[in-house]
């Protein structure tokens, strides 16, 4: 690790936080391909922050760093959701870049203090140091600026998406050394017997309330959500809206391209 002060030296800031911080609403949008070329895609027409996977998807971690480098290449933040394993899994995409972490599922007061202390430099936590890997430019960010800096900088992002959490979530959200709570409705659905209601009576009271516990704490709240459903969920204090993926997006094209090629064979 460098002492040298020289100015070029710094991590990059993150926009999305800058934003956040400012009082603005964030967008996202969810890449589940592996390809660089579908994060540089998104990243061209300026989504606010991408999100790549290794929870769901069989991405293995050359493909994640290579997503990485196409959002940086048009200035986009880029968040990893990772696998519950190691310290060194929760950490490693911060090393290689990216510019927050999603920890999938956490359970309790506990669990959520721990991936604190895993993810997070004194003296907010113990993450393990080393510096030279890409977001600390290959050992030239000085010691000292590399901790603070990563403190400040890149976002630890706890995603709440089951009921158990909820009578710890006051506590939780008053943790320091995360940024943002993480609502995923899907997966509370399906926890409380409900697959796929997102509007079911108990989704919708777990929505709102991680929506007031980060008003109350000043952390960030973010969900899933799409163009149609941002009004409210802005109205109900969600800053980061992630807005669409590239399957649904897929999806969509292939589906309107042999609708409309069979409506040619019908004529």
């Amino acid at each position: 690790m460098s002492n040298s002060t020289h100015p070029r030296f710094n991590l990059r800031p993150s926009n999305v936080l800058r934003k956040l911080r400012a009082g603005e609403i964030v967008n996202c949008f969810k890449l589940n391909f592996a390809d660089a070329r579908a994060a540089e895609l998104a990243a061209l027409f300026g989504f606010d922050c991408l999100w790549t996977c290794l929870e769901h998807t069989a991405n293995d971690w050359s493909a994640v760093e290579k997503q990485i480098l196409a959002a940086k290449t048009q200035n986009v933040d880029i968040v990893v959701r990772v696998e519950r394993g190691s310290y060194s899994d929760l950490i490693r995409p911060l090393e290689l870049d990216a510019t927050g972490i999603i920890v999938p599922h956490v359970m309790s007061l506990a669990d959520a203090k721990e991936v604190i202390w895993r993810t997070r430099f004194h003296p907010l936590g113990r993450r393990p140091i080393d510096g030279g890997n890409a977001d600390g430019a290959y050992a030239n960010v000085a010691l000292a600026d590399y901790l603070q800096q990563s403190n400040e900088q890149r976002m630890v992002i706890l995603q709440i998406e089951d009921p158990e959490p909820l009578s710890d979530l006051d506590e939780i959200a008053a943790l320091p050394g995360y940024d943002m709570l993480l609502f995923g409705p899907a997966d509370f659905s399906h926890a409380i017997g409900v697959p796929g209601q997102m509007n079911h009576p108990e989704v919708a009271a777990a929505r709102k309330a991680v929506a007031e516990a980060c008003k109350k704490h000043g952390k960030f709240a973010a969900t899933v959500g799409s163009p149609a459903t941002a009004a409210e969920l802005i109205a109900l204090g969600y800053q980061f809206i992630n807005i669409g993926a590239d399957v649904l997006a897929m999806n969509q094209y292939c589906r309107k391209q042999l609708d409309d090629f069979a409506a040619v064979l019908n004529q």
